[in-house]
C-alpha cells in the first residue's frame, strides 16, 4: 500500500428500523466477534423459533415426534430452494462432519482402495478418510496445492494423485485453513467422465456462495447451514444424486430406514430437530433485512478492507510480509499472514485463538498452512469496520510483541 493510497471502508449495515445490523443478535458485548466462519451466530429471531419449536416439543412429546418427520420433509423444501436444488435430493444432517461420514460409512467396499484428498483439507475429515482407507486395506493419498495456485493448478495437482485403485475424491469447495475455492466443477466433471466417486466438503459454502451447487457433477456434497446461513447449529445439507444416493443411511438407524433417500433422514428417533425447523427462519430474516446479494457484498467489501487494514499493520510493526496470495479467494473471507512464531501449526494456531479472545477479548480465527501462521477473517453482516479497526490498533501490537517473545532476535 502506498503512503497516499486511501482504503476505504464500507458503510456499516443497519436493521431496516435504523438500529446497528449487531443489535439482531445476542453477542456477547464485550467481545468482538470476528470469527463467525467457524460456529457461525444465529439472530434472535431464529433462536426464538427454535426455544418456541422446543417448548412445543416439551408440550406434547408424544404428539409431536410422530409429526417431526412430515415437519423435516416440508422444511427441504424451502432450504432446497435457498440452495438450488431439489428437495428430493437433500437430506438434513446435524453438521458437513456427520454428513461426509455418512458418505464414508456407505461407500463400497473396496479392496485396495485409495481416498485422494487436497493439504487444504479439513483435519476432521482427513481423519475420516484415513479410516475408509485403512478398511479398504488402501491409503490416502494427498494432493499439494500450492496457496497461490490457479483454478487449473489446483485441477492438475488434484488429479494428478488419481489412479486405477483411486476410489473416492475429496475436496473443499471452500478450504478452511486457506480461505480460498477450489476449482470442485472441473474436479468433478472428470471424476465423472473416469467413474470415480466425488465427494464435496462444501462446509462454508452456503450463505456465501449464491448457487454452490451450479455446475458442480459431485456424487456427493455436504454444507453447513449454521455458518454463513447463521440457522442453529446442527444444520446441516447432504445432496446426495445418482446411483450412489439409495445407498446413504443416516448414522442412527431408526423407524424411517426402510424409506427412500432422503426420507430416511427425516426420522432418527428422538433427536432435537429444532434448529432444522428453525433454519428458514434465519435465512429469512437476512433476505428480509439486506437481501442475500446485498449481504454478500457487504462481507466482501468488509472483509477486503480488513485484510488490507491489517496487512499494513503488520508490515509496519513487524515487517510481516505483504498480502497473501490464496489464488481464488472467496467473498467475505482473506488471509492475513502472521508474524514469525505465531500460529505454525494447527495446533500454536487454535492456543493463539483461545489466548486472543482470553486476554484481548477478540473471537478470532488462527489457522496454519506449510509451516505459516494465518489470521483468517471471516466477515459477516453484523461486523464492521471499527471491529478491524480495533484489532489493528490494539491487538496488532500485542501479538507481535508475543511472537518476538517466542523467537526473540
Amino acid at each position: 500500500m502506498s503512503e497516499t493510497e486511501v482504503i476505504t471502508a464500507p458503510s456499516p449495515l443497519t436493521l431496516p428500523d435504523g438500529r446497528p445490523a449487531a443489535a439482531a443478535w445476542s453477542l456477547d458485548p464485550a467481545l468482538r466477534h470476528l470469527n463467525h466462519g467457524s460456529f457461525g451466530a444465529v439472530p434472535l429471531v431464529a433462536q426464538e423459533r427454535q426455544n418456541a419449536l422446543r417448548a412445543e416439543m416439551e408440550r406434547a412429546p408424544v404428539v409431536w415426534f410422530p409429526a417431526l418427520p412430515q415437519r423435516l420433509a416440508a422444511t427441504r423444501v424451502p432450504l432446497a430452494a435457498f440452495l438450488r436444488t431439489s428437495p428430493d435430493s437433500l437430506a438434513l444432517v446435524p453438521n458437513a462432519s456427520a454428513g461426509i461420514s455418512v458418505v464414508l460409512a456407505a461407500l463400497p467396499h473396496r479392496p485396495g482402495g485409495e481416498v485422494v484428498v487436497t493439504d487444504h483439507g479439513y483435519g476432521a475429515v482427513t481423519l475420516g478418510a484415513e479410516r475408509l482407507a485403512r478398511r479398504w486395506g488402501g491409503r490416502v493419498r494427498t494432493a499439494r496445492v500450492p496457496l497461490d495456485a490457479d483454478e487449473q493448478q489446483a485441477y492438475e495437482a488434484v488429479v494428478a494423485e488419481w489412479s486405477e485403485d483411486t476410489g473416492l475424491v475429496v475436496v473443499d469447495q471452500i478450504t478452511s485453513p486457506t480461505a480460498r475455492r477450489m476449482p470442485v466443477d472441473l474436479i468433478g466433471a472428470e471424476a465423472r467422465r473416469r467413474g470415480i466417486p466425488f465427494l464435496v466438503d462444501a462446509a462454508h459454502s452456503p450463505g456465501l456462495i449464491a448457487a454452490p451447487l451450479a455446475g458442480v457433477p459431485a456424487d456427493f456434497w455436504v454444507g453447513n447451514l449454521h455458518k454463513w446461513g447463521c440457522a442453529p447449529r446442527g444444520t446441516a445439507a447432504l445432496i446426495a444424486q445418482g446411483p450412489l444416493a439409495e445407498r446413504l443411511h443416516p448414522l442412527i438407524d431408526s423407524w424411517g430406514a426402510a424409506d427412500p433417500y432422503p426420507g430416511r433422514f427425516d426420522q432418527q428417533g428422538t433427536v432435537d430437530a429444532t434448529s432444522c425447523l428453525a433454519a428458514p427462519t434465519a435465512l429469512d430474516f437476512i433476505e428480509r433485512s439486506w437481501g442475500w446479494e446485498t449481504a454478500r457484498r457487504y462481507m466482501d467489501d468488509l472483509a477486503c478492507y480488513a485484510e488490507r487494514i491489517l496487512t499494513a499493520a503488520f508490515t509496519e510493526a513487524a515487517s510481516a510480509g505483504g498480502p497473501v496470495d490464496a489464488g481464488t479467494p472467496v467473498p467475505g473471507m482473506r488471509l492475513v499472514r502472521l508474524p514469525a512464531g505465531l500460529g505454525a501449526t494447527r495446533v500454536e494456531a487454535d492456543a493463539l485463538r483461545d489466548r486472543v479472545a482470553r486476554e484481548l477479548g477478540v473471537e478470532a480465527a488462527f489457522t496454519s498452512f506449510g509451516g505459516t501462521g494465518y489470521l483468517r477473517l471471516s466477515a459477516h453482516v453484523y461486523n464492521t469496520p471499527d471491529d478491524y479497526e480495533h484489532f489493528a490498533e490494539r491487538c496488532v501490537p500485542v501479538l507481535v510483541a508475543w511472537a518476538r517473545a517466542a523467537h526473540p532476535a
